[in-house]
């Protein structure tokens, strides 16, 4: 196998994004009479470095790392139950505060779990097959397009999981168009800055993968 010198770097950086997103996702703010959970303000930074994985290394390098993030988020999700759950110390009276601000954050973690999952994927198969079918050319087309078709799957999972019985359907509806398109206008604003990247990452790794025969299977590691 190929030793990479940034994958490993570019995959840490990845899942630390993935992460925090989680924990902002508890806070809401609005812009205007939209409404949108502030881990969207880093989330959009997941999908650009999971066309970069793609562009660069591959589909089966970007399985990797989506699978580094998924472990990741069962960790989160594990650890701030059992930190919930243990019995705070006598001085220490923020047991409320971080029940009330980390409380939902297992289920938000569940939500993004499943949406990520299936998101992700799609958007790094969609940037390898279009990749192969454009030749190569039209990255940013096909950095667009994919995140078109991922973001909406994730968002439209993540909102229904975490949000269902909270959120009346309207207000579900609107925080999903409106994450929807902010998702997209980011990776859009992002290209000045992500397609150079990935031109100077493929330089400097000397790699510029085509997934011609492929096994696009999610579940396969090796």
């Amino acid at each position: 196998m190929k030793n990479y010198k940034y994958f490993s770097i570019i995959t840490g950086l990845f899942t630390a994004c993935l992460i925090i997103s989680n924990i902002l996702d508890n806070k809401f703010f609005q812009i205007g009479s939209a409404d949108f959970p502030a881990g969207i303000l880093l989330f959009p930074i997941v999908y650009v470095f999971g066309d970069i994985f793609t562009e660069v290394y591959g589909y089966a390098q970007s399985r990797k790392a989506i699978w580094t993030g998924f472990f990741s988020l069962i960790i989160l999700i594990v650890s701030v139950e059992l930190a919930a759950i243990v019995p705070p110390a006598s001085f220490w009276k923020n047991q409320a505060a971080f029940e009330s601000i980390l409380g939902n954050v297992p289920r938000i973690a569940i939500a993004s779990v499943i949406s990520y999952f299936a998101g992700e994927f799609i958007n790094s198969f969609t940037v390898a097959k279009l990749k192969v079918k454009q030749g190569g050319k039209l990255m940013a087309i096909r950095f667009v397009a994919s995140t078109i078709v991922g973001e909406a799957v994730d968002t439209f999972c993540f909102i229904l999981i975490a949000f269902a019985g909270i959120m009346e359907t309207k207000e579900m509806v609107d925080v999903f168009l409106s994450a929807w398109i902010f998702k997209v206008l980011w990776e859009i604003i992002a290209l000045p800055i992500s397609l150079p990247l990935v031109k100077w990452l493929k330089k400097a790794e000397n790699e510029d993968y085509y997934d011609l025969h492929t096994n696009f299977t999610p579940f396969k590691l090796s």
